[in-house]
């Protein structure tokens, strides 16, 4: 097996992706975790106010209270990058669709990576300084009824690289 240490650095602010209600977290998201220890971990890291962050997307923390992502967050950023970079490219002369890059050439690649790629440690720690910001968007939806808008609000980091 190949070890291959590799440093992130994020080039845009990141917002927090799990539910600040633990209970919401639990039975929809953590639910999906491979076992009870995990999904008592996943709980357990969010650790926080419900009444200060009720209805804002948060990051997990460790037990000096600093932001991370889950080791699968990461992988499933390769799936999602492997996935459309296979979509790039054009068309041969005979109109098939030409392969340009690796992505492309790779069959299967979400399989691929859950056996190839393991991201280590678990738990990736942030490294950056400052606080731990907030961000508030709009999000606008088309639908059947019209056009609706709804106020979304996340933790952020700011640009920087977590630890690996």
């Amino acid at each position: 097996m190949k070890k291959i240490k590799v440093r992130m650095t994020f080039t845009e602010e990141v917002l927090g992706t799990c539910s600040g209600d633990p209970k919401l977290h639990e039975e929809f998201v953590a639910s999906k975790a491979p076992n009870a220890q995990s999904m008592e971990e996943e709980v357990a890291a969010l650790g926080v106010d419900e009444v200060v962050r009720n209805g804002m997307t948060v990051f997990p923390r460790d037990d000096q209270g600093r932001p991370f992502l889950w080791d699968y967050q990461i992988k499933g950023f390769f799936k999602d990058a492997c996935s459309m970079l296979s979509r790039c490219g054009g068309k041969d002369s005979s109109g098939k669709k030409a392969e340009v890059n690796e992505s492309s050439k790779i069959k299967a690649y979400k399989k691929i990576i859950d056996g190839l790629i393991f991201v280590n440690p678990r738990r990736i720690p942030f490294i950056f300084d400052g606080q731990v910001g907030s961000c508030q968007r709009p999000l606008r939806a088309q639908t059947a009824q019209g056009e609706r808008i709804a106020i979304a609000n996340s933790e952020t980091v700011p640009a920087g690289r977590p630890s690996m």
